[in-house]
């Protein structure tokens, strides 16, 4: 099973305006509302790829009960835990001709160290060979907050949990030393883990290559537009390029790359029943399927549905390059 942790879910508000004025009175041209929060952003589109996962983490107030709703309508499995204080945040992505999307994201509510210690209980359950996917950032007024999932990573080291960290900085870099099974940064997020600026593809590698040398099995980078890097348990290096398309929205792109790259994973491990450990071919194809469902999400104006993905794996090269 997978299971995804998102510490702060949100109510997306997406707006889009035509020309947008700074102090000016503005009437919306479409609006929507969305489920957010990147870890519920992988468990949406693994639904889509028709993979089962839960979403855990932390819900309050009359949104955190509209996320469970939402979640619940599209047939997706959660098991939150219900603060008793504050509210689910609220935030709004501003869209405007001529203009770069603007976000402004709420803060949500606080998270006590007994409402966390419900969550690592829930951890504990997780069996042999489940994947966990530790993604986004927590919220800062917890206590030790850049160790949290490195404390998690730790409560489970004995367990064989396939944990996969998607976060930035020291929230990333703590769970190195557990040997996470993937870690999913992009380029920028890299460039200040390392504080540098990485020009090519040499630079993005060597940084890569030293996160894995930190411990991380596997290391996906994320380029956007530009594709992605694999760097495999079995010391291959994998450089897919994205397919072209018209790039209508940037937000939760990485996480579709994410639930792709699972999704193709778990079906490349089905083809071979007789042997339920990952060989070296399954990560090819779970790049493959992590760029079809990244690009999918940057042509789609909210996440990408299971057509558009299909889609596009099927306008893709069928192979991985070795770099």
């Amino acid at each position: 099973m997978i299971y995804t942790v998102t510490f702060n879910p949100s109510l997306d508000y997406v707006v889009r305006v035509g020309e947008f004025t700074l102090g000016n009175l503005h009437r919306t041209e479409e609006e929507e509302l969305f489920v957010g929060g990147k870890g519920i952003n992988v468990s949406t589109v693994l639904n889509q790829l028709e993979v089962k996962s839960v979403a855990l983490g932390f819900v309050a107030g009359f949104t955190g009960n509209e996320i469970i709703h939402q979640l619940n309508a599209s047939g997706i499995s959660s098991d939150f835990i219900l603060l008793d204080q504050g509210m689910s945040r609220i935030n709004v992505k501003l869209k405007s001709e001529g203009h770069v999307e603007t976000e402004i994201n709420a803060q949500g509510p606080s998270i006590n160290r007994s409402k966390l210690e419900k969550l690592y209980h829930k951890l504990e359950q997780l069996a042999e060979g489940d994947f966990l996917i530790l993604s986004g950032s927590v919220p800062k007024n917890l206590p030790d907050a850049d160790y949290i999932y490195a404390d998690i990573c730790k409560l489970l080291t004995s367990k064989k949990i396939r944990i996969i960290v998607d976060a930035e900085g020291d929230l990333l870099r703590n769970t190195l030393s557990y040997r996470p099974f993937l870690v999913k940064p992009n380029q920028e997020e890299l460039e200040k883990l390392f504080g540098q600026t990485l020009r090519d593809d040499e630079s993005i590698l060597r940084c890569a290559r030293m996160i894995q040398e930190q411990g991380a099995q596997n290391v996906l980078v994320s380029l956007a537009g530009e594709g992605a890097f694999l760097l495999d348990e079995f010391g291959h290096i994998y450089r897919r390029k994205a397919p072209k398309g018209k790039v209508l929205n940037s937000v939760g792109a990485g996480d579709s790359m994410l639930a792709g790259f699972l999704a193709g994973l778990l079906h490349s491990i089905e083809g071979h029943p007789d042997c339920k450990e990952i060989q070296e071919k399954d990560y090819s194809e779970a790049l493959s399927w992590g760029i079809a469902a990244g690009s999918a999400g940057a042509f789609s104006i909210g996440l990408p549905e299971a057509d558009t993905i299909h889609q596009v794996r099927q306008q893709m090269n069928l192979d991985s390059d070795f770099y």
